[in-house]
Protein backbone atom coordinates (compact mmCIF):
# COMPACT_ATOMS: atom_id res chain seq x y z
CA UNK A 1 0.00 0.00 0.00
CA UNK A 2 1.44 3.56 -0.39
CA UNK A 3 -1.80 5.22 0.02
CA UNK A 4 -3.56 5.06 2.98
CA UNK A 5 -7.43 5.37 1.43
CA UNK A 6 -9.05 7.24 -2.06
CA UNK A 7 -8.72 10.76 -0.12
CA UNK A 8 -4.97 10.51 1.03
CA UNK A 9 -4.22 9.56 -2.56
CA UNK A 10 -6.10 12.90 -3.78
CA UNK A 11 -4.15 14.78 -1.31
CA UNK A 12 -0.61 13.47 -2.25
CA UNK A 13 0.13 11.29 1.08
CA UNK A 14 2.70 8.62 1.14
CA UNK A 15 2.48 5.76 3.30
CA UNK A 16 6.00 5.11 4.54
CA UNK A 17 5.74 2.70 7.82
CA UNK A 18 3.20 0.63 9.44
CA UNK A 19 3.14 -1.71 12.00
CA UNK A 20 1.29 -2.85 15.52
CA UNK A 21 0.26 0.59 16.69
CA UNK A 22 2.33 2.68 14.47
CA UNK A 23 2.61 4.42 11.69
CA UNK A 24 4.46 6.90 9.34
CA UNK A 25 2.82 9.13 6.49
CA UNK A 26 4.30 11.60 4.40
CA UNK A 27 3.08 14.62 2.27
CA UNK A 28 4.73 17.36 0.53
CA UNK A 29 2.40 21.63 0.95
CA UNK A 30 1.63 21.63 -2.57
CA UNK A 31 0.23 25.01 -3.87
CA UNK A 32 -2.96 24.05 -4.18
CA UNK A 33 -2.88 22.63 -0.37
CA UNK A 34 -2.44 26.38 1.09
CA UNK A 35 -4.95 28.49 3.17
CA UNK A 36 -5.86 32.30 2.75
CA UNK A 37 -2.86 33.29 4.36
CA UNK A 38 -0.57 30.88 1.97
CA UNK A 39 0.61 29.13 4.35
CA UNK A 40 -0.51 25.29 4.97
CA UNK A 41 -4.26 25.10 5.09
CA UNK A 42 -4.99 23.73 9.07
CA UNK A 43 -7.40 20.52 7.10
CA UNK A 44 -4.27 19.43 5.15
CA UNK A 45 -2.04 19.33 8.23
CA UNK A 46 -5.23 17.47 10.14
CA UNK A 47 -5.87 15.26 7.37
CA UNK A 48 -2.36 13.87 7.02
CA UNK A 49 -2.39 13.20 11.00
CA UNK A 50 -5.58 11.88 10.68
CA UNK A 51 -4.71 9.58 7.42
CA UNK A 52 -1.51 8.52 10.25
CA UNK A 53 -4.08 7.51 13.00
CA UNK A 54 -6.28 5.68 10.48
CA UNK A 55 -3.03 3.14 9.76
CA UNK A 56 -2.04 2.25 13.04
CA UNK A 57 -5.44 2.02 14.73
CA UNK A 58 -6.44 -0.92 12.23
CA UNK A 59 -3.03 -2.34 12.36
CA UNK A 60 -4.63 -4.56 15.22
CA UNK A 61 -7.06 -6.11 12.94
CA UNK A 62 -10.74 -5.24 14.49
CA UNK A 63 -12.17 -2.28 12.11
CA UNK A 64 -11.69 1.10 14.16
CA UNK A 65 -13.13 4.36 14.09
CA UNK A 66 -12.40 7.61 15.00
CA UNK A 67 -14.31 8.50 17.63
CA UNK A 68 -12.22 11.54 19.15
CA UNK A 69 -9.89 13.73 17.25
CA UNK A 70 -8.11 17.26 18.40
CA UNK A 71 -5.37 19.23 16.82
CA UNK A 72 -2.64 21.69 18.53
CA UNK A 73 -0.55 23.66 15.92
CA UNK A 74 2.38 24.57 16.80
CA UNK A 75 4.00 26.39 13.87
CA UNK A 76 2.87 27.16 10.08
CA UNK A 77 3.61 24.92 7.37
CA UNK A 78 4.67 26.57 4.31
CA UNK A 79 4.34 25.75 0.27
CA UNK A 80 7.59 23.12 -0.24
CA UNK A 81 7.38 21.68 3.24
CA UNK A 82 7.78 17.70 3.49
CA UNK A 83 5.41 17.08 6.50
CA UNK A 84 5.76 13.78 8.49
CA UNK A 85 2.94 12.59 10.51
CA UNK A 86 4.28 9.57 13.28
CA UNK A 87 1.60 7.88 14.86
CA UNK A 88 1.91 5.96 18.18
CA UNK A 89 -0.51 3.71 20.13
CA UNK A 90 -0.88 5.31 23.62
CA UNK A 91 -3.44 3.24 25.14
CA UNK A 92 -4.98 0.50 23.67
CA UNK A 93 -8.71 -1.45 24.84
CA UNK A 94 -11.07 -4.03 24.01
CA UNK A 95 -13.12 -0.82 22.78
CA UNK A 96 -10.87 2.13 22.13
CA UNK A 97 -7.30 2.67 22.25
CA UNK A 98 -5.38 6.47 21.73
CA UNK A 99 -2.88 7.90 19.35
CA UNK A 100 -0.93 10.74 19.54
CA UNK A 101 0.30 11.76 16.45
CA UNK A 102 3.21 14.70 15.40
CA UNK A 103 3.59 16.39 12.31
CA UNK A 104 6.59 17.82 11.62
CA UNK A 105 8.98 18.98 8.96
CA UNK A 106 12.54 19.62 8.60
CA UNK A 107 12.21 23.05 10.50
CA UNK A 108 10.51 21.15 13.22
CA UNK A 109 7.41 20.23 15.44
CA UNK A 110 3.84 21.64 13.08
CA UNK A 111 1.38 19.83 14.91
CA UNK A 112 0.41 17.36 17.81
CA UNK A 113 -3.02 15.47 17.07
CA UNK A 114 -4.64 13.01 19.26
CA UNK A 115 -7.09 11.11 18.26
CA UNK A 116 -9.24 7.97 20.12
CA UNK A 117 -11.07 5.26 18.08
CA UNK A 118 -13.67 2.46 18.58
CA UNK A 119 -12.98 -0.58 17.82
CA UNK A 120 -15.65 -2.49 16.20
CA UNK A 121 -15.58 -6.32 16.72
CA UNK A 122 -16.11 -8.03 13.74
Amino acid sequence: MTSPDPLSELLGFELLEEGPGRAVVRAEVGDGHRNAHGGAHGGFVFALADAALAVASNSHGPKAVAISASIHFTRAAAVGDVLTARAREISLGSRTATYEIEVASEGGPVALFTGTVYRQES
